[in-house]
């Protein structure tokens, strides 16, 4: 048994402030009980892929850095282990969008780099990042083996698939996805629907506990091109099954805490032996751009 601490926030444009609104937070789930908080995509800050402004580079930061230091002390000092997302300075010119996971000693246990980049209005996310090159490997931790991807590799089963397939424990998204709001209202219903579809899928599928963390509230468009986002929250749990063990609204802030059993894995597998039945010799096509 696992508890899981769930954050999921509004984000302002001072970025110390949300940082500090962030540990508060991660108090009061250490408070509850947790073991492991995971946090939102890019939480210190505001999304600021809306727009491409060179000048936002300037937000980027090494790994391990300055934040990496902050959250490590946390983790050392609440001892548990939390599930960051920020944005990495790697090189001039080399950036990436990165969950960084910190072990209850402050260390780092492990990175992963986003690897699927979105490119589409109000998400430009391509001029920023790199796409990442540490691949699927989940991170080894007190916890778990924690595979931990990140929001737009949410709609893709291979990521999922690999993750599962190198031993992770369980799967993990920091997210932040919202609502155009010029689409009409059963469109935004489709898509936060098919959004927790296809991550309950990936549940399903593999056998495994699923962990989503979005950010909530409404970020403007700093050029006005566009309305801005209306961050959809929703940050949920489902269970190996695709069972939900918890779920936030999509409005309001929450520090969730939630029991994860990631032993069930196994009795799921006896009963649904997915990987028992796959056909791997005949999945080599999966490696082309299309057919």
């Amino acid at each position: 048994m696992v508890q899981v601490g769930i954050v999921q926030q509004q984000c302002s444009a001072n970025r110390e402030e949300n940082k500090q609104r962030l540990a508060a937070n991660i108090r009061e789930c250490a408070r509850k009980g947790a073991q492991l908080v995971v946090l939102q995509e890019l939480h210190n800050s505001l999304y600021f892929c809306q727009t491409e402004d060179t000048q936002l580079f300037d937000w980027a930061e090494p790994i391990p850095g300055p934040s990496v230091e902050f959250y490590g002390n946390l983790a050392q000092e609440l001892n548990l282990v939390i599930v960051t997302s920020l944005f990495e300075k790697r090189a001039p010119g080399v950036y990436h969008n990165t969950a960084v996971v910190l072990e209850q000693d402050g260390c780092i246990a492990g990175v992963y780099r986003k690897m699927h980049i979105p490119d589409d209005p109000g998400f430009y996310e391509k001029f920023y990042f790199t796409p990442g090159d540490l691949g699927f490997v989940p991170i080894q931790t007190s916890v778990g083996k924690l595979g931990v991807l990140v929001c737009w590799d949410q709609w893709y089963p291979e990521a999922a698939r690999l993750m599962a397939m190198a031993g992770a424990d369980m799967l993990i998204y920091p997210t932040a996805i919202g609502w155009d709001l010029s689409d009409p209202e059963d469109e935004k219903n489709r898509q936060r629907e098919a959004w927790m579809i296809s991550q309950r899928g990936h549940a399903v599928a593999n056998g495994l506990p699923v962990i989503s963390v979005n950010r909530t509230g409404f970020e403007p468009d700093p050029s006005g091109v566009s309305g801005g986002i209306q961050f959809w929250g929703s940050s949920f749990v489902a269970g190996p099954q695709g069972e939900l063990l918890f779920q936030a609204t999509t409005d309001t802030e929450i520090n969730g805490l939630v029991v994860v059993d990631t032993q069930r894995t196994e009795t799921v597998r006896r009963i649904w032996p997915f990987f028992r039945d796959r056909r791997i010799d005949s999945y080599h096509d999966l490696t082309k751009r299309y057919l």
